[in-house]
């Protein structure tokens, strides 16, 4: 029997991000206008980029849903740590080495750490 592919899943921590690229909702949002274009993704609906987590410092910043038509976009920022969690999972094929350069440079990362996944 054939194994079906479902999807591809990047999967990225990246530390010692700029603390002012990864706290900043428009920062946040031109990185996934600029992502979703770059890896050929239409969005459906606009971003979801909320700030909180605030009752402790090493929990608070934001956090980003922007559902594909294929799938979903999701990140996670700490501030205190200066890292980035992000996952890029779609059904539709897509350069994941051109998502992990340009996600790599947009946050000025130092230090990545990636897996990529076929589900």
């Amino acid at each position: 029997m054939k194994k079906k592919i479902f999807g591809y899943e990047l999967v990225m921590d990246l530390f010692e991000c700029d603390k002012k690229v990864i706290s900043s909702s428009k920062k946040l949002k031109e990185y996934i206008d600029k992502l979703c274009k770059l890896i050929k993704m239409k969005k459906y609906g606009k971003a979801l980029i909320p700030y909180f987590g605030d009752k402790q410092e090493y929990t608070k910043g934001y956090s980003l849903v922007q559902l594909i038509e294929t799938s979903s976009i999701t990140g996670h920022f700490s501030e205190y740590w200066s890292t980035a969690y992000i996952n890029i999972f779609s059904c539709k094929k897509y350069d994941h080495r051109l998502a992990k350069r340009f996600t790599t440079e947009f946050f000025k990362a130092k230090k990545v750490k990636t897996e990529y996944l076929i589900r």
